[in-house]
């Protein structure tokens, strides 16, 4: 399925980007966080996506240029987690980026719209949730405009080392 909005076309992503979606993640990880990624863990951590299509699924936007031709300008994961509670899958968006200089132009919006419309036409699946960073208003303003709410919860986590 495709969605295409002006800003962008979504397609599904494939082992052929994982080039670009490790670059994209490690950039992420840098502005939102200014984290440093070990970039080998995460070669294998996207290779892994496609190995094994149930752990989750790439989706790219792609827009085009001046010339017509058509050009990768964002990502996102989705992940799916059991609600016993519901009855059905959360789905979680994950590893958001947009390129800097098409941000604000719509292309989250399309990955957005592309997911959502998904999630609405997959049986047993009960809403899509994501994570965002307490200091990222922008981005919190941008989920809020598209129709999502702040959970009560509170997120905790036991780390470990990568392998």
């Amino acid at each position: 399925m495709t969605v295409d909005s002006p800003a962008a076309r979504v397609r599904d992503g494939r082992a052929s980007d994982a080039p670009l979606l490790v670059q994209w993640m490690l950039a992420m990880a840098w502005q939102t966080e200014h984290k440093r990624l070990n970039a080998a863990v995460l070669e294998r951590g996207v290779a892994a996506v496609f190995e094994r299509p149930e752990r989750g699924r790439y989706f790219v936007a792609e827009c085009a240029d001046a010339h017509g031709a058509s050009n990768a300008a964002g990502m996102l994961l989705l992940t799916r987690e059991w609600s016993d509670w519901r009855c059905g899958d959360w789905w979680w968006i994950q590893s958001v980026y947009v390129l800097p200089a098409v941000r604000r132009h719509g292309v989250f919006r399309a990955l957005y719209d592309h997911v959502d419309a998904q999630a609405r036409a997959t049986p047993g699946v009960v809403g899509l949730r994501l994570y965002v960073e307490w200091e990222n208003a922008r981005a919190q303003a941008t989920y809020r405009a598209l129709g999502m709410e702040q959970e009560h919860y509170h997120l905790f986590r036991r780390g470990y080392t990568a392998t």
